[in-house]
């Protein structure tokens, strides 16, 4: 069995370790602790991701190059693209 915690190092408290002991019984078990990226850092930590991001916010801006869709249109596509 694998399972995933994301919280924040405030919200640990010790009901949190009485939980894993109660899910996983005797097992052994592995903790890893990192800390995470913001993902907005992480979006703009290449230079090239940055330009093109920063370069489509630019074109949101000045409402150009845009595609829109209704939901059943998106499904649609979306449904093509798969199927591709």
């Amino acid at each position: 069995m694998e399972t995933l915690f994301k919280l924040r190092a405030t919200e640990l408290q010790n009901s949190f370790i009485a939980s894993l002991k109660a899910l996983f019984k005797n097992n052994e078990i592995e903790i890893t602790v990192k800390q995470m990226q913001d993902e907005t850092e992480y979006l703009l930590s290449s230079p090239s991701n940055k330009k093109a991001l920063l370069d489509a916010i630019k074109e949101v801006k000045k409402d150009k190059n845009l595609i829109r869709f209704t939901g059943k249109e998106f499904e649609a596509y979306s449904k093509k693209l798969v199927n591709e």
